[in-house]
């Protein structure tokens, strides 16, 4: 095995380390098209094209770099049923180093490694590979998670996409517009999905699994890779609640709507309601007061809420139970609650056979490699819905993402191309 090109993934990681710094929360923010996302996505398309595959944009604003078969036109009969890898670029406010781009610089890795095998001979493909980069995968602009794959999936319709607003009050189709895309032409694209014939994510792990004692070994390490199974379903939703906005000084404390009490009292309900079932995620990590002065009692409190659990029946019925415990405590401190659904992904079970093609080609690497469930949304669990989708993870020590302690080391990065190269072969 050739590790100079698994290890150049670390490299590539290196080169993003400056890009979307957040100096006060620390980590990266690097929301879709900002200029830091936009840096990276010109740092993808000239690593590309520096290694001759060709690249475009579709119309969804996905990044699609093509290895076409030696000899075959460059079209898209000749794309159909390609196998596709990739990732995002895109971060949570905050978000750590290694969510979203060590799916993408692997795959460059791995193509690496692949082109290697097919110069020495090793390799003889019949089949095209893309790399993707898909856009708005977090949703911590626009809200809507793997906004680029629903829409190539036809999984959001294309007119409540494009009137997204972000914190500024921009909508998607505004900000599409300005990087060159045409709103118009958005939505499910039967061409790109044609040329998908199977779809393989690698991302770093976001919690616990490989470094559970379950697969520990007697030193406690646990393996460096992992491959998925299946996605909790999981949605977020907006509670507004409303009230009457006032002078903080001269309002009295009983002649007060204060929507800040019941939308607190709203959270702290979360977690309990959350906490009393089983395999459940319940969790408010955004709220925003109108407006929001220091001295000024809010007319009105944005929380969003992320639910999850393995089963959609209850999800849905712990999203009631929060609106329900929400109405009455609204309605105790004289304010109103609305909840508006922003987005939900039903549970996902990736394809059985892609999953054991990828775990076979996995375990002679790392003979460990266990199959993991996760709680963590991705672009692969949308196309899992319509065409052949894994993932393969790789091991984070601190079991921390979504936050600059978001961990890979070296070695297991170079184990991850590795395994991903091995995974592609065996389909190429």
């Amino acid at each position: 095995m050739n590790n100079v090109h698994s290890q150049r993934v670390n490299s590539l990681l290196g080169a993003l380390e400056d890009i979307g710094r957040d100096a006060k929360r620390g980590g990266y923010s690097r929301p879709v098209y900002s200029a830091a996302e936009t840096t990276l996505r010109e740092w993808f398309i000239a690593e590309a094209t520096g290694r001759s595959l060709e690249v475009s944009t579709d119309a969804n604003g996905i990044i699609w770099a093509w290895w076409d078969v030696p000899g075959s036109a460059k079209n898209a009969a000749s794309r159909r049923g390609a196998l596709v890898t990739g990732s995002h670029l895109d971060s949570v406010p905050g978000g750590g180093a290694f969510d979203g781009p060590l799916g993408v610089a692997s795959a460059l890795a791995a193509y690496d490694q692949l082109a290697a095998r097919e110069a020495s001979g090793e390799l003889v493909r019949n089949r095209a590979m893309a790399i993707t980069v898909f856009p708005e995968e977090e949703g911590s602009r626009f809200g809507v998670a793997c906004l680029g794959s629903r829409l190539l999936t036809g999984a959001i319709d294309p007119v409540r996409a494009l009137n997204l607003r972000d914190e500024q009050g921009n909508t998607f189709a505004e900000v599409a517009t300005a990087h060159g895309l045409d709103p118009a032409r958005m939505g499910r694209d039967e061409t790109a999905l044609a040329q998908i014939g199977d779809f393989i994510e690698l991302h770093v792990e976001q919690g616990k699994g490989l470094n559970s004692e379950e697969h520990t070994d007697h030193a406690g390490r646990g393996p460096a890779i992992a491959v998925g199974d299946t996605i909790l379903g999981h949605g977020r939703w907006r509670l507004s609640f409303s009230g009457q906005g006032n002078h903080a000084g001269t309002t009295l404390m009983a002649d007060r709507s204060d929507p800040m009490i019941a939308a607190a009292q709203t959270i702290v309900a979360v977690r309990s309601i959350g906490s009393a079932q089983d395999n459940a995620r319940a969790t408010v990590g955004r709220l925003e007061p109108v407006p929001g002065g220091t001295n000024v009692i809010a007319s009105r409190v944005d929380l969003w809420l992320d639910v999850r659990h393995p089963e959609d029946a209850v999800t849905a019925m712990l999203v009631e139970k929060i609106h329900g415990q929400a109405q009455k405590l609204a309605a105790f401190e004289g304010c109103t609650v609305h909840l508006t659904e922003e987005s939900f992904s039903t549970t996902v079970h990736f394809d059985a056979g892609l999953t054991r093609s990828l775990a076979q080609s996995v375990r002679r690497l790392v003979p460990g490699a266990p199959l993991l469930p996760t709680g963590a949304g991705h672009d692969a669990g949308v196309l899992a819905a319509l065409v052949p989708s894994g993932m393969l993870y790789v091991r984070n020590p601190s079991g921390i993402s979504h936050s600059p302690q978001e961990y890979v080391e070296d070695d297991d990065a170079s184990a991850g191309v590795l395994a991903l190269a091995d995974a592609l072969e065996d389909l190429l």
